[in-house]
């Protein structure tokens, strides 16, 4: 299970800029360079927890390492295709298979319990849930 200074670590190995400073929109985002290398940007100041900054990191770790970019004129399917890409690599390494299911079969069964337990947010917890119980990364948001 990865947590935040195991993921600095990961883009410093695999040469993965990854920088601080203040997006207007997103609290991260990446982009692949001319050179083919991928850059990171952080926004902390629109983050309020470390499982938050973990998340978002991960996230962009996993368009860097499956190299799935787009651009403001893709289409939507091909966006969303990028993003499951990116966040079924981030759930791999932030809630992986073996440990998800023994924390539930140790009594973890709500989706705070396991945020907690992985140290991710609510959010991506539900993203992990449903894809290791339906194989895919949809979910209800109401439910």
């Amino acid at each position: 299970m990865a947590d935040l200074l195991y993921l600095y670590k990961y883009a410093e190995k695999h040469h993965i800029d990854v920088d601080w400073f203040s997006l207007p929109v997103t609290p991260s985002l990446s982009v692949k360079l001319p050179d083919n290398s991928c850059a990171i940007g952080i926004d902390p100041w629109k983050m309020e927890t470390i499982a938050e900054e973990t998340v978002c990191l991960a996230h962009e770790l996993g368009h860097c390492e499956t190299d799935s970019f787009y651009d403001p004129t893709t289409g939507l399917p091909v966006k969303q295709k990028c993003e499951n890409r990116a966040d079924r690599w981030a759930i791999q390494r932030l809630v992986p298979r073996r440990e998800f299911f023994r924390a539930v079969e140790s009594g973890c069964t709500e989706v705070w319990q396991l945020a907690d337990y992985f140290n991710v947010t609510e959010e991506f917890m539900r993203k992990a849930m449903c894809y290791y119980t339906n194989g895919n990364l949809a979910y209800n948001l109401y439910s």
